[in-house]
């Protein structure tokens, strides 16, 4: 038998070609040259680029597919995936502030666009909240964008005609800037502020407007806005953002616990002594 040469020096093999192209556009990806939401190169741009076959380079998209990296939708180059960490890239504030008739909702969010005023059927959450199922409302939606990082926030109002009705001031000018809206609302009244927190999947139009990924999950919130006496739903708000880019920051003020409802224990009959 034939000694083994154990002098021969360890050979590190290259990956596959395949491989090769993954590793070098994970690598893009990851020092940012491709960010999330971004398009990968055509095929056939990457086939001429790297000078491999087309079935390398689909090969390659497969692997960055499957480390999470990008995503793809038949007929259209690979998307970037926003990548999570373990810090949002961009906090809102969602505290109310008052003092005297004067209201403040902070936030260093920028206006993309101007307000897009239209009226609508409420339904879904929004309708559930105001118990305003199928009823009109103008609706008044905004997109925000972060100068820093680039995020882009939805945010709508939704205005019950019934509101509008009471309170003249919101139908004549329902695209007021919010601090506005809150202070026309509590003329004469105390109000309650409540909020809940959801998310889901976006639908193709909110993937286009907010510069989502296909995977990205959407963060949602429904702010609404009611008569503290009445207990009457008077606005509903909505917040649209990417989960995995956004986290909403609340001040928390401990308040006393609502009493517990007395129920009143039937007492049964003693049974008649025989």
């Amino acid at each position: 038998m034939a000694a083994t040469d154990n002098s021969r020096p360890f050979i590190e093999r290259r990956p596959s070609m395949y491989m090769q192209v993954a590793e070098h556009l994970a690598g893009q990806i990851r020092d940012g040259t491709y960010a999330g939401g971004d398009l990968l190169p055509s095929e056939a741009t990457l086939t001429a680029t790297f000078g491999v076959s087309k079935s390398t380079v689909r090969s390659a998209i497969a692997e960055l597919r499957g480390m999470g990296l990008v995503s793809v939708s038949q007929g259209k180059q690979p998307m970037v995936r926003y990548q999570s960490s373990s810090t949002a890239a961009l906090t809102v504030d969602r505290s109310v502030y008052r003092t005297g008739k004067t209201w403040q909702t902070p936030g260093d969010l920028s206006e993309a666009e101007a307000p897009a005023v239209s009226r609508i059927t409420v339904d879904g959450q929004p309708a559930v909240l105001l118990d305003q199922q199928d009823q009109d409302a103008i609706c008044v939606d905004r997109t925000f964008h972060d100068p820093q990082t680039g995020i882009r926030v939805a945010h709508r109002v939704i205005i019950p005609l019934a509101t509008a009705a009471e309170v003249p001031a919101l139908a004549e000018q329902p695209d007021a800037p919010l601090d506005d809206l809150y202070a026309r609302l509590a003329d004469g009244r105390t109000l309650a502020i409540t909020e809940s927190v959801t998310a889901r999947l976006p639908y193709p139009d909110e993937r286009t407007a907010l510069g989502l990924a296909d995977a990205s999950p959407l963060l949602i919130t429904y702010r609404l806005i009611s008569d503290a006496d009445s207990q009457r739903a008077l606005i509903c708000e909505e917040l649209r953002a990417a989960a995995s880019r956004v986290q909403l920051s609340y001040p928390i003020t401990p308040t006393r616990r609502p009493a517990a409802k007395k129920t009143t224990a039937s007492r049964s009959k003693p049974e008649p002594s025989a």
